[in-house]
């Protein structure tokens, strides 16, 4: 394989996947005009077209599908380097990508980035603010914070603990719509996640069964925004009554324990100090925030 290969080809498998140059350069975060010259030389240095152009997008051709696994297999070899090499690294220094929803970054995480750097100055973080689930084994991110009730993949996952949850309006919305309410929610509104099955069952055995779906929005930030603007009510974790003191628990409702906290890595990274360090200064800080996360259901 050419030199020159291993420098087009994460265009070509950005396209690939994306379907289209401007898709694929967002998913290098880089230009439209970049992707579409790295393409070309590709495809002049292989003699054949790879994919097929039309007004729909692009589309492989029979000698992009046969270049296809190649490709993969060839990125997981650099990444699988990357990692293993990284693994080896023992110095307290250096940068680290961190991915975690807004709705966390904010509020919880800010003030632990904050007490991890005073600790720890010559280790950065780059925070990416995603609701996405960053692929760690295709080098997406290092470290990640997420809510979820099981972590599979080839990683190393750390249970942390079940974060509690309840029923939220603004103080506003409870005094003035919930007085005027029909039976099991008629006339109140659910501020909801886009195609979640999981959400409209929660919805569908919660107190308000019969409350409309006003508004759907997959970032947790702007939900608190729509609940603080009393546009209607939404499940939340119990913690953040503590950040927003104008959101109140609809009088009646009961928490309940719903996803885990989990930080996730990949494993050959388990032994880089700067992750390490990172990883157990989360790690302690949230166990810190146990009894806030998990309100009246907190046990020792």
């Amino acid at each position: 394989m050419r030199s020159l290969d291993w420098e087009l080809l994460p265009s070509f498998l950005a396209v690939a996947r994306a379907g289209s140059l401007r898709a694929g350069a967002d998913l290098l975060h880089t230009n439209y005009g970049t992707v579409n010259r790295n393409i070309q030389s590709l495809e002049a240095s292989y003699g054949v077209a790879l994919f097929l152009r039309s007004h729909k997008g692009f589309t492989l051709t029979e000698a992009g599908e046969a270049l296809l696994p190649f490709a993969e297999q060839a990125e997981d070899v650099i990444i699988n380097a990357r990692k293993r090499v990284e693994g080896l690294d023992k110095t307290e220094a250096g940068t680290l990508r961190f991915s975690v929803t807004p709705t966390f970054a904010y509020d919880v995480i800010t003030p632990i980035i904050s007490r991890f750097q005073e600790a720890y100055p010559d280790i950065q973080v780059e925070l990416r603010l995603t609701t996405a689930v960053e692929n760690i084994n295709k080098d997406e991110t290092d470290v990640s914070l997420r809510a979820a009730y099981d972590v599979s993949g080839d990683v190393v996952a750390r249970k942390l603990y079940p974060m509690a949850v309840g029923i939220y309006a603004s103080k506003s919305y409870i005094d003035t719509t919930f007085a005027k309410a029909g039976p099991q929610g008629a006339g109140l509104s659910w501020i909801g996640f886009p195609d979640s099955a999981q959400y409209s069952n929660m919805i569908s055995q919660s107190p308000f069964p019969h409350a409309d779906m006003r508004h759907m929005v997959s970032d947790g930030y702007m939900r608190l925004r729509l609940l603080r603007e009393n546009c209607g009510i939404s499940y939340l974790p119990v913690v953040f009554e503590q950040f927003f003191p104008d959101l109140c628990r609809v009088p009646g409702t009961k928490l309940e324990l719903g996803q885990s906290l989990w930080i996730v890595l990949h494993a050959d990274l388990r032994k880089t100090v700067r992750v390490r360090r990172f990883v157990d200064f989360l790690a302690g800080a949230l166990m810190d925030m146990r009894r806030d996360m998990q309100g009246e259901l907190f046990r020792r």
